[in-house]
């Protein structure tokens, strides 16, 4: 199965970080207050960074090492141009290098 590791900018520009088999599905949950508890005090904004080709295992371990990088590093990350979503990513309304809130 094909595992995907993604970013999410929330409204409170904290950054979540989570892996799925199926992206569009999750963010949805997410939207929905269901699944991580993280959004029931916030709510996510946009999917800002993905990763895909994962297997189950890889994925996991992609996540826990993105979820130990700083902020700083994880904008990096965000604006690299192996992310396919690094054009919407850099928009006027994307994550700032202060103020995170989130675990991962």
């Amino acid at each position: 199965m094909n595992w995907s590791v993604y970013i999410i900018l929330c409204t409170d520009e904290s950054l979540y970080t989570g892996i799925t088999t199926n992206v569009s599905r999750r963010f949805a949950q997410h939207a929905g207050q269901k699944g991580a508890k993280y959004f029931r005090a916030r709510q996510p904004e946009r999917l800002i960074y993905i990763e895909t080709g994962h297997s189950r295992s890889s994925a996991g371990k992609r996540e826990m090492a993105i979820k130990k990088l700083t902020r700083l590093e994880k904008l990096r990350l965000i604006a690299a141009e192996s992310n396919p979503l690094a054009l919407d990513a850099n928009g006027s309304n994307g994550p700032k290098a202060s103020g995170d809130k989130c675990p991962g």
